[in-house]
């Protein structure tokens, strides 16, 4: 047994997590509202105004909350497998067979989820999650230089070098566009039964042919990783100089972001006439900026909670970032209902802005059950589901 077995320390329950864990499923909720849940058609604008209101909101959307709020989700995932072994570590218990069991189960509600919405990530972040389970117990060291590794995104600068060899040479295409054909034809004109077969057979592989293609895949097992470092530091918690580590992350988070902004707007259209130098570079800056960005926002909020009054506003979030599973998996069935075929077709009428506000709204009535539900229940329903299947057996 090795000194990262287990820390010895008791892991109570960490609010801040909890509240950055319902500021990224909100974000998230935004974003695939304004998507149509993955269905990109939208109706023409009525008048120029709306046009610009419409991109406004988009782009602000995707700018201020795109990339960041999956990533802080990553993170938090990474962060919550490290306190769930080290509780059972404390115990002399070895929690990774029961947590590949428990990632199975999370492939199930991927599953589930593909029936309603074929933009799943359940389905992914089990897979990533099970290939995080050798680094459970490895140093800290081999962590780091691990998620450090893929931070870099060793894919993209492979077909950099390639595109610099053979200009000629194209961007990494795994065949995920094939799959969008039958995935729109489903969602716009398709029964809910035509919805869950398409997102089966379709949605699950072009959301891993999507991740392998943009850099995702490493990025959600560099971010698990880094949500264990987080966990055996104990970041999260307001003890010795851990806010003073916070200042200074968010001040080489901010400085990072400065550089990498314009490097991201400016490289890839500078690079234009070999396509795979600038399409790599595209995705490679933008996991950067968005990582930065996600830095700033996970060690804003962490010193607003802990070192200001707006812990009083920012604690009440923490119910909604507990039912976070609940939460995603009810706006896909809610979100399919509003703007697939198959429900109400939305999809014809609104635009950005409408689906905007749809969004903030099915937030809130969300936010007002999970402080209803939570009153009486310790966990939200589906996390019930996943907390006792996960223990089925022990005694």
């Amino acid at each position: 047994m090795n000194k990262y077995t287990h820390s010895g320390k008791p892991n109570t329950r960490i609010d801040v997590a909890d509240i950055l864990r319902g500021i990224a499923i909100g974000g998230i909720i935004l974003i695939h509202f304004i998507e149509h849940m993955n269905f990109y058609s939208f109706p023409e604008a009525t008048s120029a105004f709306w046009a610009k209101m419409n991109q406004a909101v988009w782009d602000s959307t995707f700018f201020l909350l795109a990339g960041k709020m999956y990533a802080i989700f990553a993170m938090l995932f990474g962060l919550s497998f490290y306190i769930q072994h080290d509780n059972q570590a404390q115990k002399g218990i070895d929690f990774r067979p029961r947590f590949v069991w428990r990632m199975i189960l999370l492939m199930l509600f991927g599953l589930f989820d593909l029936l309603f919405y074929n933009g799943d990530i359940l389905f992914l972040y089990a897979v990533c999650g099970l290939l995080v389970i050798p680094f459970i117990r490895a140093s800290d060291k081999i962590i780091l230089f691990v998620a450090s590794f893929l931070l870099l995104q060793p894919v993209e600068i492979a077909y950099i070098i390639k595109g610099l060899i053979d200009p000629t040479a194209l961007p990494m295409d795994l065949g995920s566009g094939a799959c969008w054909g039958p995935l729109y034809q489903a969602t716009g004109g398709g029964s809910i039964l035509d919805v869950a077969a398409a997102g089966i057979r379709y949605g699950l592989p072009v959301n891993f042919l999507w991740a392998i293609e943009n850099g995702r895949m490493t990025q959600t097992v560099c971010f698990f990783l880094f949500g264990i470092l987080l966990g055996r530091k104990r970041l999260f918690y307001n003890e010795g100089n851990n806010l003073v580590i916070w200042k200074n992350i968010f001040v080489i988070a901010l400085s990072g972001f400065i550089l990498l902004v314009p490097a991201y707007y400016m490289a890839p259209k500078a690079t234009q006439s070999i396509p795979c130098v600038s399409h790599s570079l595209e995705v490679m800056l933008n996991m950067w900026k968005n990582f930065c960005m996600m830095l700033m926002i996970v060690s804003g909020v962490t010193l607003a909670y802990y070192k200001t009054s707006a812990k009083n506003w920012l604690i009440k979030i923490a119910p909604y970032g507990k039912m976070s599973l609940t939460n995603y998996l009810s706006q896909s069935i809610i979100g399919g209902l509003i703007f697939y075929n198959w429900g109400f077709g939305l999809f014809r009428h609104c635009g950005h802005t409408a689906s905007f506000l749809m969004g903030a709204g099915f937030i809130i009535i969300q936010f007002i059950f999970c402080h209803w539900w939570l009153r009486n229940h310790k966990r939200g329903p589906f996390e019930e589901l996943w907390n006792k299947a996960t223990w089925v057996g022990k005694h």
